[in-house]
């Protein structure tokens, strides 16, 4: 296997132990209203005009943004494509990062033939699996490894991702392997809060919170328009 290990470029460092988890929760949401606003062809908004947009208030964009410099003049707002390269390299997108998925069941197949990947700037470079009914297939350009492969690929491929898809019956047992291969980044949708080292991020990914927090919603204005009647 070639070796595919690269040495990145220093990026400018943001001082996110400054900055609040709700910011930086926030920004993805900057970035897809931009990425909008630049296939729209628009060159400035205000934070006015961007807090109607994101049903935010003007001044919570600018304290957003005020975290990491500010990026807005005086009497013009913001620049919009200046705007989205800031946030952008915030978040890493231009960074070239390498992932993988580990579970090629429905959920790691649908995931890996998303364009959400690429669009933000993670190369989904091979899925594991145990399942030999699946190993050596390829879903949405990438082939499917054995999982006894995964540390001999990593040593000669830089992975900085690891979408986890697999049972979380699994999951314990895999985050070991995943350190030891050098992996520092995890997208868990295994349902299920693992425990990782100090120097591994794990995002956890938790849909049926989502689809409760719905029903939450549909629940309580259905009570609130029964009190109106």
């Amino acid at each position: 296997m070639e070796n595919n290990k690269k040495t990145r470029k220093s990026a400018e460092i943001y001082p996110s132990t400054q900055v609040s988890p709700a910011v930086i929760r926030r920004l993805p949401r900057y970035y897809r209203y931009l990425r909008e606003l630049i296939r729209n062809g628009e060159s400035r908004i205000s934070s006015g005009e961007l807090s109607k947009m994101m049903q935010v208030t003007a001044s919570q964009i600018r304290q957003d943004l005020n975290c990491f410099g500010g990026f807005g003049q005086q009497g013009y707002g913001y620049n919009v494509n200046y705007l989205f390269t800031k946030i952008s390299e915030i978040l890493g997108v231009g960074e070239g990062y390498r992932g993988i998925i580990v579970g090629a069941g429905n959920l790691g197949k649908a995931l890996v033939r998303n364009r959400m990947f690429e669009r933000r700037g993670v190369d989904i470079v091979a899925m594991f699996d145990i399942d030999k009914n699946v190993i050596g297939k390829e879903y949405g350009g990438a082939k499917v490894l054995d999982m006894s492969e995964l540390k001999k690929f990593c040593d000669q491929t830089s992975v900085d991702i690891a979408v986890l898809t697999l049972p979380k019956s699994v999951a314990d047992e895999t985050i070991p392997l995943l350190e030891d291969a050098g992996i520092r980044g995890i997208w868990n949708f295994t349902g299920k809060e693992l425990k990782c080292s100090d120097e591994t991020v794990c995002e956890d990914v938790y849909l049926g919170d989502s689809l409760m927090t719905l029903c939450y919603e549909l629940r309580t204005r259905g009570n609130l328009s029964k009190d109106d009647d």
